[in-house]
């Protein structure tokens, strides 16, 4: 029997290529009629296993959500586990940043980040943090990794040295920084991320010191 002239469609495939061209042109030079193309199809082919492109973009999000880990919020240790989601969180949004302005949009519809917020907010709440601070700790965490993800500060620099040396003497050693931009941008968001967590503790040791029993803190 003759191979079929075009590929067999599945909804692995049309995410997987789908992506490539996200990452590679961004989320909008992408359409059904150029994915079908890519695939070497017509594109009302792709609507037999996706209704609509939003549909396709919401699927590929959670695959990419998938990555993020937030299994330590199974433990006792809740400042290791903010480390972990938060560090393979930036991962996943680094990996494919063209993908950022979706994947922050309606995250709360998505099941992959439901179940994920879930996790966080379950983790932080029997850790004794209250409830309003656990929700603020999660959202605070998606400004820090989007931020970090979404752009570069070190990249942003030209690397000629004449842009710099004469008009603004104290970014003399700027036009090395584009050298060094995805070390510079790891550190630092390494450096507000603990700070972040310093921070936290300062709080939570604070929250804690000031319940009495029978108190509400836990609660509001």
């Amino acid at each position: 029997m003759a191979r079929p002239r075009t590929p067999l469609l599945s909804r692995e495939l049309i995410r997987d290529v789908t992506l490539r061209l996200v990452d590679e042109y961004g989320l909008e030079a992408v359409s059904m009629r150029r994915i079908a193309a890519e695939l070497g199809v017509r594109a009302p082919s792709l609507y037999s296993h996706y209704a609509t492109k939003e549909e396709l973009l919401d699927d590929i999000a959670d695959t990419i959500g998938e990555s993020v880990d937030v299994s330590g919020f199974e433990g006792d240790d809740w400042q290791e586990a903010i480390r972990l989601w938060a560090r393979t969180y930036r991962a996943a949004l680094a990996a494919h940043p063209n993908m950022v302005p979706f994947l922050a949009s309606s995250p709360g519809t998505r099941p992959v980040s439901l179940r994920a917020a879930d996790a966080i907010h379950g983790g932080l709440t029997r850790a004794g943090w209250p409830p309003r601070f656990a929700t603020m700790i999660g959202a605070s965490v998606k400004y820090i990794v989007i931020g970090s993800a979404i752009t570069s500060f070190a990249g942003g620099f030209d690397d000629h040295i004449d842009t710099y040396n004469e008009r603004y003497p104290h970014l003399s050693q700027a036009h090395r920084l584009r050298e060094y931009a995805a070390e510079i941008d790891a550190d630092g968001f390494e450096l507000i991320l603990e700070s972040f967590l310093h921070g936290l503790a300062e709080r939570y040791d604070s929250l804690r010191s000031t319940e009495t029993p029978g108190s509400e803190t836990a609660g509001t």
